[in-house]
């Protein structure tokens, strides 16, 4: 009819489900998670009571494999090994790449080349650094042959229990610096330069105004460095195993607990129970180093004042 007005076609609402949608997107990320981490988690936590093997799912055997554990020598070998590996890499993976940080993080010309530089070790392959360790610290390598050259005789890098464990620790520390460095550059682009300038003028020399300024201002970072840098330094495997050989060095005597699980829990004979009860210990062990860190650095702020001096 003249002078209606067209009818307007209503769409039909979409009602909103505030409970489900977000789950909807999360229902991926989940599903990866659930498939390739919960699951061979749930998986080697009951396998871990158990007898299996590579070929067979085994039996229900208690606590045997703790038991057993307890009276392993080679248990205690890598333990000590691992356990030496986080008293001797961390505070190194904590202070130095701060001060690399502290050297790198001026505007001058030139300095994003040394950036560059201290990075490339967190990039390239730990197989290929630590191939070339290995030929540097061989008996016929360039460390052995510069010794020659100064009469100092060829020094067994690879072949004295100490000294490898020692090389593996340097190669440890030497790759982590950039990666650590770069946590490090983000935190002090945060500490305003008014606390270092009102420091200067108070008379403080760079190692005062590192030790009043710096450190207070990063010591949360300096908390999250090494609560990271101890469990990979717990969990360590690529260094050592690739200096070391499978054998774990003379007479396994460098073996890691880490490597100790995948040597009990790979091959057709794989005692894979007791590998995945090393396993267990190996996470709760490491799950506690976590946590015994992040509770030092909670309880030092809560003993600090907010200038970084004791209450």
């Amino acid at each position: 009819m003249p002078g209606r007005p067209p009818r307007v076609r209503r769409v039909p609402r979409v009602r909103t489900h505030r409970a489900v949608s977000p789950w909807l997107f999360l229902l991926p990320g989940l599903a990866v998670v659930a498939v390739f981490s919960l699951y061979p988690f749930v998986s080697t936590v009951g396998r871990a009571f158990t007898d299996a093997r590579t070929l067979s799912p085994g039996h229900w055997v208690g606590l045997a494999n703790f038991r057993a554990m307890a009276a392993d020598e080679q248990f205690w070998v890598a333990l000590r090994n691992s356990g030496l590996y986080v008293l001797l890499v961390v505070p190194f993976t904590v202070l130095l790449p701060l001060l690399l940080a502290l050297l790198v993080e001026k505007p001058l010309r030139g300095v994003a080349f040394f950036r560059a530089a201290y990075y490339t070790p967190v990039v390239a392959s730990v197989v290929v650094v630590a191939l070339i360790w290995n030929w540097m610290l061989d008996d016929r390598g360039l460390v052995n042959g510069l010794l020659r050259l100064a009469d100092a005789g060829p020094v067994p890098f690879l072949g004295d229990e100490w000294l490898l464990l020692f090389a593996a620790m340097a190669l440890t520390v030497w790759k982590g610096l950039g990666y650590y460095m770069i946590i490090y550059l983000a935190a002090l682009a945060t500490v305003p330069r008014e606390l270092h300038e009102a420091a200067a003028v108070d008379g403080a020399g760079p190692l005062r105004r590192f030790t009043s300024v710096t450190v207070p201002a990063v010591r949360s970072t300096m908390v999250l460095v090494g609560a990271l840098s101890s469990v990979a330094a717990f969990k360590v495997f690529a260094e050592v195993f690739l200096l070391a050989g499978p054998t774990g060095g003379p007479a396994g005597q460098d073996t890691t607990l880490v490597m100790l699980v995948q040597r009990t829990g790979t091959g057709l004979g794989g005692r894979t129970g007791y590998a995945s009860a090393l396993s267990l210990v190996v996470f709760v062990v490491a799950l506690l180093l976590m946590l015994l860190v992040l509770y030092a650095g909670a309880r030092d702020r809560t003993t600090r004042g907010p200038e970084g001096e004791a209450r």
